[in-house]
């Protein structure tokens, strides 16, 4: 029979219905950490005025509601497209458990680096110890695809790579990158060594394009820092689909 099945259409609805709703709290703690590195943490708004906590909506009591931050809305049809696309090459398998709790944290990632060029080291390291750690639970799970060993492996090989990427030219590569390598090796070394590798193409294939596109524009030059972050996650979100629909 031709077509989604009936328990993958509710299953695929499901995850972006999850992913449009994890996607609205984004923008407080997207707002909260972007600040240029060696400065505290962002508590107070736009206006000046003081934040309490990190979840929840970023809207400012003492603004009339006014909201701030990153888009709510586009954050949150951005994880929905994110999570939704994640339902449909994974199916109902355990692993889907793990990257719909992955995701949001994905996208904040994205969101910080590309307004501030950084990655917090509370989100890049939560990133990859939570994979490892929601990795081992999916794989003593029955039917998952993945083998969490080649995942462990993936995110080191990876962190390695990165690092030494690092040392030979730390201008092109920031050690914020070879932090989050690690959680990106976990998640696509969980469907094989040939998702890594094709993860990792796409991520650089992508940064350089967007590159060659500033230039092109005359909105960067050569040796314009570009956040390479949300590049690499977007590699891996690719990477991810595809290893997820062949296995």
């Amino acid at each position: 029979m031709n077509g989604l099945q009936p328990v993958d259409l509710l299953t695929i609805v499901g995850a972006a219905l999850w992913g449009g709703v994890a996607g609205l709290f984004v923008p407080r703690p997207a707002h909260r950490f972007s600040v240029a590195p060696g400065e505290d943490w962002q508590d107070r708004c736009p206006e000046g005025h003081p934040l309490a906590g990190w979840a929840g909506p970023a809207r400012c009591a003492d603004c009339g509601g006014r909201a701030y931050g990153p888009s709510a809305l586009l954050l949150s049809l951005a994880t929905a497209l994110v999570c939704g696309a994640l339902a449909a090459a994974t199916g109902a398998r355990p692993e889907l458990a793990v990257w719909l709790l992955l995701a949001p944290l994905g996208v904040l990632l994205a969101v910080v680096d590309f307004r501030v060029q950084r990655l917090p080291d509370v989100l890049t390291l939560s990133l990859a110890g939570a994979a490892l750690v929601l990795l081992a639970g999916a794989a003593a799970a029955p039917e998952d695809a993945g083998s969490w060993p080649t995942a462990l492996y993936g995110a080191l090989a990876l962190g390695a790579g990165y690092f030494v990427l690092f040392l030979i030219n730390p201008n092109g590569m920031g050690f914020g990158d070879v932090k989050l390598a690690l959680g990106l090796g976990a998640v696509l070394g969980w469907y094989g060594w040939g998702t890594v590798l094709l993860g990792t193409f796409a991520g650089f294939l992508f940064g350089g394009l967007y590159g060659l596109g500033l230039v092109v524009a005359r909105r960067a030059g050569r040796k314009t820092s570009i956040p390479f972050g949300p590049f690499l996650i977007a590699g891996a979100f690719a990477g991810l689909l595809i290893g997820a629909y062949a296995a």
